[in-house]
């Protein structure tokens, strides 16, 4: 088992989770995070981090999808080990539905 980020991390990109991972294993994309499942030791300190709950066990139905997108995109884009701002407009997207198809973006954050 390991820890994935989904879509409600989209448009919100909090990261609360980054500060308490014990392995620096999330990686900053433009408009959201990742996990690397490869070095999330299964903790789970960072999922009642994350204000939307875009963080869930990829044993939950469905998370497939999450767990090739989240190991895809943690070889591409920056490591993050530390707490940034997230955008000023993030709780008008936090329970937004369909952020996936709306929103998403491969590209890695901007440094």
């Amino acid at each position: 088992m390991t820890y994935v980020v989904t879509e409600a991390c989209i448009k919100c990109k909090y990261m609360d989770c980054v500060e308490v991972c014990p392995v620096d294993c999330f990686y900053e994309g433009e408009n959201m995070l990742v996990i690397n499942p490869d070095e999330c030791i299964d903790c789970g300190v960072c999922e009642p981090e994350c204000p939307p709950k875009a963080i869930v066990p990829d044993t939950e139905k469905g998370m497939e999808q999450w767990l090739e997108v989240n190991r895809t995109l943690s070889s591409q884009w920056p490591n993050i080990t530390r707490k940034g701002d997230a955008p000023a407009d993030a709780e008008e997207f936090k329970d937004m539905p369909g952020k996936y198809e709306k929103f998403f973006s491969d590209k890695p954050a901007k440094r």
